[in-house]
């Protein structure tokens, strides 16, 4: 199958979205993320950490209403909203109502890193579809499980999702040794079968579209493969996303981007035993340097 290689000098000639340098943060980008838990609170500081390095100029993290006091302390960069939460950790699906002022008004969203309570999550998931129809959308985690029900379920417009191998088997009713034995064709059938970008994770990972146009990239080092890891990436390509980088631009570029911070960061630790909020701080330098 036909695809493209993500490569430095594809990226020099795919430049992203700039601000003018009078702009304002407004200007940079809005994006809201929807996710953490009281189990899992620093996923969503992993993500907006990540998404403002990325060059994001404006943030809103909706969480559990449990943590959400720690996360603004944690996060001082950013407004916070305390979402009602279920018993087993997830969000109400009424939250859509304590979301529904930033329709229209966020140029990117993020669902999904340490959410809980997957039936809860798919819930909210139905009502923020129409609600921030008009923001670039990414979904990561448990939000993804939106697109088991129904059957034949499928965007109405593209949205990016992120799946690894094991996330992407589950969604598609395959066992994982399947996805792994042809990611191209697996993610490909996804991105029809769904109406959505798909970048599937791994040592070499696909993005594909539902046209079938695709891209591939193989990079970055074994370090990458641990905990938080997956919510730096996602609020990377959610801040681009904010700037103005369409979903299968900043997908490109954050995977890029993410995976040689995961270089650079073996030349300083080792390929083991870096962690992943230490991935964030080398985006802006490796921005600048793809940049030149």
């Amino acid at each position: 199958m036909d695809t493209t290689d993500i490569t430095p000098t594809l990226l020099r000639s795919w430049p992203l979205p700039m601000p003018q340098p009078d702009g304002d943060k407004e200007v940079r980008g809005h994006l809201l993320i929807v996710a953490g838990s009281a189990e899992m609170p620093g996923a969503i500081l992993l993500a907006a950490t990540a998404a403002l390095r990325a060059g994001a100029g404006k943030l809103t993290l909706a969480t559990g209403a449990s943590v959400a006091a720690q996360v603004a302390i944690a996060m001082p960069e950013a407004r916070v909203i305390g979402l009602d939460e279920t018993a087993q950790g997830g969000f109400r699906h009424e939250a859509q109502h304590q979301l529904a002022p930033l329709a229209g008004k966020v140029d990117a969203v993020l669902v999904g890193p340490g959410m809980c309570d997957t039936a809860a999550s798919c819930e909210l998931m139905r009502h923020l579809l129409p609600l921030f129809a008009d923001s670039r959308l990414i979904l990561d985690a448990c939000a993804m499980q939106v697109v088991r029900k129904p059957a034949h379920f499928r965007f109405d417009q593209p949205v990016l999702l992120t799946p690894h191998a094991g996330e992407l088997a589950q969604l598609m009713g395959l066992s994982k040794d399947a996805v792994l034995a042809d990611p191209h064709a697996c993610a490909m059938d996804a991105a029809r079968r769904w109406n959505a970008i798909v970048a599937l994770k791994g040592a070499l990972t696909v993005i594909a579209m539902p046209d079938g146009t695709s891209w591939t990239h193989a990079g970055g080092n074994i370090g990458l493969a641990i905990s938080g890891s997956g919510d730096t990436l996602a609020g990377i390509i959610t801040g681009l996303a904010a700037r103005g980088a369409p979903l299968q631009q900043a997908c490109a570029w954050g995977i890029a981007l993410h995976a040689l911070a995961g270089e650079q960061l073996a030349l300083r630790f080792g390929i083991l035993g870096y962690l992943a909020r230490e991935i964030p701080a080398e985006i802006p330098a490796l921005l600048r340097n793809l940049a030149a």
